[in-house]
């Protein structure tokens, strides 16, 4: 009996001094609220949509777990992609924040700088797009990197039909990861399935994620492929102007435009018949889960290690995982993709519209972000 009650004291204590442990022994991890941190999201470049989107729900999990400290947002701009991130990194170091949440523009290029703020004991999340796994904890993972080449090539298959036909695609950088990532899963899916066997995959160029860069690429692969059916834009810059080249040019009926997209700034193409399908995910849930891992990573409440269970504010119940698509990586998979189509297009443009209408209504915003510039160099 005395044998019993004293592994009953011991196990109420451990659990009282290790509350980490005895949470994942049941219920996931979660967030104490309140805890002051310095934390700065880093996209690819500055005045990209669906980056702005990103910070919209960074912001809201700021607010949500009352972090009386700053969430810093800045980025490069395209023409400074890289060395820019650098900066930023660098420049973050030397603030001494606490956590950096980056979208990365090289998978190895960016690895000294964020091995050096990991070793100055920030922690280093990445979104979107990840470094190698020796320069981050943890990469949160928008999709599978596997899934997004099937679904392109579903969309490719649909819009040409199955007699086929040349399709180009208008990539962002050359260097950026998950973009490399999905144009090969796209091309494993074109080798190793015969069902797409009519597709022609013709040529990769890129845009650089520019708008203008990438209005002339697409009219570059008009001149160089007279049967060219298809341009397929893994980039929201890229679809985007792609789809407005076809359009100045009167080639929407001729060449159709997909990938991945917004749908406030595709309805009207696909509407038009210039992009008639197109998918992405929520970068605002993207942002705010982004913020809710390194958070969490930040404070002590849980390691970045496989198996490990937590609780996601609004969007609930994760676990970090071993990444399939990167050796000795660990990840957490957001998902899921949405295939917008004429039919479904107002529904979820209409709701983008009204939040960034919603964004425009508050001034704190700008306000931080205009600050956060300020006191970094960089971008």
């Amino acid at each position: 009996m005395n044998k019993l009650r004293f592994l009953i004291l011991v196990t109420v204590i451990l659990a009282v001094i290790l509350p980490g442990v005895s949470a994942q022994d049941g219920d996931p991890i979660v967030a104490e609220p309140g805890q002051e941190l310095n934390m700065v999201l880093l996209p690819k470049t500055l005045g990209n949509a669906v980056f702005d989107q990103a910070h919209e729900g960074a912001m809201e999990a700021h607010e949500e777990l009352e972090n009386p400290g700053e969430l810093i947002f800045n980025a490069p701009t395209p023409d400074n992609a890289i060395p820019g991130q650098i900066e930023i990194i660098e420049s973050a170091i030397t603030q001494e924040v606490d956590a950096i949440m980056i979208s990365a523009n090289d998978y190895e290029q960016l690895l000294p700088s964020t091995q050096s703020a990991m070793e100055a004991g920030i922690t280093v999340v990445t979104w979107d797009s990840p470094v190698a796994p020796e320069g981050e904890a943890l990469f949160i993972a928008q999709v599978d990197f596997d899934e997004t080449g099937q679904v392109m090539a579903d969309m490719a298959l649909s819009i040409l039909g199955e007699e086929g036909g040349e399709f180009a695609i208008l990539s962002a950088t050359p260097d950026a990861s998950n973009q490399n990532a999905w144009i090969e899963a796209l091309q494993t899916v074109l080798e190793e399935d015969d069902t797409y066997e009519a597709l022609e995959l013709v040529d990769i160029v890129y845009g650089n994620d520019d708008p203008d860069d990438s209005y002339n690429e697409a009219l570059g692969l008009i001149d160089s492929y007279p049967d060219l059916q298809l341009i397929m834009a893994p980039t929201t810059v890229g679809i985007a102007a792609a789809a407005k080249a076809m359009f100045d040019e009167g080639l929407c009926s001729e060449i159709a435009v997909s990938g991945l997209g917004l749908p406030a700034e595709m309805q009207e193409f696909t509407e038009l018949g210039c992009a008639p399908q197109f998918a992405l995910w929520s970068f605002t849930d993207l942002g705010y889960l982004t913020y809710y891992v390194t958070y969490l990573l930040a404070t002590g409440a849980m390691e970045a290690e496989e198996g490990v269970t937590f609780e996601a504010g609004r969007m609930g119940t994760y676990t970090i995982e071993a990444d399939p698509t990167r050796e000795d990586a660990l990840r957490v998979l957001m998902g899921p993709f949405s295939v917008y189509t004429e039919e479904n297009i107002d529904e979820w443009a209409m709701d983008e519209e009204e939040m960034d209408e919603e964004e425009g209504e508050g001034d704190e915003e700008g306000e931080m972000e205009e600050e956060a510039t300020e006191e970094s160099d960089a971008g």
